[in-house]
């Protein structure tokens, strides 16, 4: 048994090191990116993923050197590739929080955002968990948003989806009476395009790091944080600080999308 054991061990330690070997050799890094994700990762008209994260992400890799693939997947299936060694690292508006730091690593921040709740613009929706008592609430699967409303509002009736976008069409039909997501991908995903008029947003904004982590970030397998996380935050830092993520971030956003 012990013998066996030490072979596992041995086996285990041999494929990380082939892996990170693979990497200096610089084989292509393939990114995880979800694609349904407006303005941050969505596909184009002409069939190409195109968005703030989509170009970061290409921007990342010149800065590092590395030629890169991006991989779409749906967002719920990202941190499993992951993890399956399908993909390399994940740009795809991850959240960095401590309940995912449990099975993956994370770079440094490239940008944050506040979350909201939003749906018909004249519901005037009481937007506490007595308020929403009853209502139906539609969430985004495996994301920050989905684990905060439901510990929390516990007496709605929650809907899980696949994408976002899936969310917008129910909304609009009348088969949700809510949402709660992002602000940024909601206003300029939704709220500012045609398919987002008559909607907006309701109550206060959320931004408590206990359930929203601590702002965005490349994700990462623990075993490569401090090889590849590293090459990641020393191009996170060198593309603010040359100007090429305000180039980036200009194209989509008004504001300073990466936030204090």
């Amino acid at each position: 048994m012990l013998r066996r054991s030490l072979a596992l061990l041995a086996a285990l330690a041999a494929s990380t090191l082939l892996g990170t070997a693979a990497m200096a050799q610089g084989k292509a890094l393939r990114i995880g990116v979800e694609g349904a994700y407006p303005p941050f990762s969505e596909i184009g008209a002409d069939g190409k993923l195109k968005g703030f994260e989509i170009e970061l992400a290409q921007a990342l890799c010149k800065q590092m050197q590395r030629q890169c693939e991006l991989v779409q997947q749906e967002f719920d299936a990202l941190i499993p590739a992951l993890q399956a060694r399908k993909i390399d690292a994940i740009v795809a508006s991850l959240s960095i929080t401590e309940e995912r730091r449990k099975a993956i690593a994370f770079s440094d921040k490239y940008y944050s955002s506040p979350q909201r709740f939003f749906g018909k613009a004249g519901a005037k929706l009481d937007t506490t968990p007595a308020g929403m008592k009853g209502k139906r609430i539609g969430v985004q699967s495996a994301t920050i948003h989905e684990r905060f409303i439901s510990a929390v509002y516990k007496d709605s009736v929650i809907t899980r989806y696949a994408t976002q976008d899936q969310i917008y069409l129910d909304l609009k039909t009348g088969r949700l009476d809510a949402s709660f997501a992002d602000v940024v991908a909601v206003e300029f995903g939704f709220l500012k395009t045609p398919a987002g008029q008559g909607m907006g947003f309701h109550g206060p904004l959320f931004d408590d790091s206990k359930w929203f982590g601590e702002g965005v970030g490349v994700g990462l397998r623990k075993a490569e944080a401090a090889t590849l996380g590293k090459a990641f935050n020393a191009a996170i830092a060198e593309l603010r600080r040359n100007g090429g993520y305000q180039a980036i971030a200009g194209r989509y956003f008004s504001f300073d999308i990466y936030g204090r």
